[in-house]
C-alpha cells in the first residue's frame, strides 16, 4: 500500500513542551552564566544585583592564581585525577576480563561483593579508611602475623596497623584506584562480545594480554571513554577525603583551595570566589568536550544491555 508523502503531516509538539524545555535550559545554564559574569566584576560590583560584565576578570584570576596558590591546587588535582582515572580503567579492565573469560571458584560471589561496595559511599568508610591509611604499620612481620592470628584482637582492633602514609599524595591516590562501577561496565561490555571472537583468538595463539589489549580494549573504546569521564569528574570533585588526610597546602586539591579563598579574611571576597569557581570548572568541561561522543555511545551501549 502506497502513501502520498505530501499528505503525511509532521506532528508538532505542543507549545507547553517547548516552554518547559526553555525554562529547564535556563535554570541549568543560569548558575554557570552568573558565575562567569560575577568573576569579571570587582569587589564593589559583585555584591550588587548587576549582571553587567565587568573589567576585573584578569586581575581576579591573577590574584587567586598567585596569592592563593591556585596553580598548585590545580596541578595537584589534575595529577590526582589523571593517575587515579588511569588506575581505575586499567584495574577495572583486568578485573572484568578475569570475571568474564576465566573460570575459578566463587566468581559470582566475588562479583556480587564488588557490586555491594557500590552501596557504601566514601563518607561511610572515611573513619576506618583514615585509620588504615594513617596508622603506622607493624614493626615486624612476626608482630603482624600474631595480630592476624588473634581473632579477638582482629575483631575489636581491625585498624590497629595501617600503611603509615597519611599526609602524603599517595594517601589520596591509593584508596581510590579500584572502581566497582568500572568493573560492572566492562563486564557488561565483555559479555556482549561474541564467543566466536574469543575462539578465533585462541586458535591464532593469542595470549591473555594480547587478547585484552589487542581485541577487548579496541572493542570497548567507548566504554573506556565513558568511564574515564565519569571517574575524572568524580575525583576532581573530591573534597572531604583530601581535607581530612592532607595537612599541608602543597599537596591539597583545588576544591579545598576554593574553600580557602572563601574562608580568607574577615569578609568573603565574592569576586575572587567566583573567579576560583570559574577556574575550577574548566578542566571537567574540557574533558567532557573531548569525551562527549565516547560518553554518549558508551552510555547507550550500557543502557542496551
Amino acid at each position: 500500500m502506497m502513501f502520498n508523502k505530501n499528505k503525511i503531516k509532521k506532528q508538532k509538539d505542543p507549545i507547553w513542551i517547548h516552554i518547559i524545555l526553555i525554562i529547564s535550559v535556563f535554570l541549568v545554564c543560569f548558575p554557570l552564566v552568573f558565575t562567569i559574569i560575577k568573576s569579571t566584576q570587582s569587589l564593589v560590583e559583585v555584591t550588587t544585583p548587576s549582571l553587567k560584565i565587568g573589567t576585573s576578570f584578569f586581575s581576579n584570576i591573577k590574584h587567586i592564581w598567585i596569592d592563593y596558590h591556585m596553580h598548585t591546587y590545580m596541578l595537584n588535582s589534575l595529577s590526582y585525577a589523571f593517575i587515579i582515572t588511569l588506575g581505575k580503567v586499567v584495574l577495572s579492565l583486568f578485573a572484568a576480563n578475569a570475571l568474564v573469560f576465566y573460570q575459578f571458584r566463587f566468581k559470582k560471589f566475588i562479583f556480587a561483593f564488588i557490586i555491594i561496595t557500590l552501596m557504601f559511599p566514601i563518607e561511610i568508610l572515611i573513619l576506618g579508611l583514615f585509620e588504615v591509611v594513617s596508622n603506622a604499620p607493624a614493626s615486624s612481620f612476626s608482630e603482624f602475623i600474631l595480630w592476624i592470628l588473634n581473632p579477638m584482637e582482629l575483631l575489636f582492633a581491625p585498624t590497629k596497623y595501617g600503611f603509615g602514609i597519611g599526609d602524603t599524595k599517595i594517601a589520596i591516590i591509593i584508596p581510590f584506584l579500584a572502581s566497582a562501577t568500572g568493573v560492572f561496565l566492562f563486564r557488561q561490555q565483555f559479555l556482549s562480545i561474541p564467543i566466536s571472537i574469543c575462539d578465533a583468538a585462541k586458535m591464532d595463539g593469542v595470549n591473555s594480554f594480547q587478547f585484552l589489549f589487542r581485541i577487548l580494549v579496541p572493542m570497548s573504546i567507548h566504554t573506556i571513554g565513558a568511564l574515564t569521564l565519569i571517574q575524572f569528574v568524580y575525583i576532581w570533585d573530591q573534597y572531604i577525603w583530601p581535607r581530612i588526610i592532607i595537612q599541608h597546602d602543597s599537596a591539597q586539591v583545588i576544591q579545598v583551595g576554593l574553600n580557602a579563598i572563601q574562608s580568607a579574611g574577615d569578609s568573603i571576597q565574592w569576586n575572587l570566589v567566583m573567579a576560583g569557581a570559574f577556574v575550577t570548572i574548566i578542566p571537567p568541561l574540557v574533558i567532557f568536550a573531548l569525551l562527549y561522543n565516547s560518553f554518549m555511545k558508551g552510555y547507550a551501549l550500557s543502557s542496551n544491555k
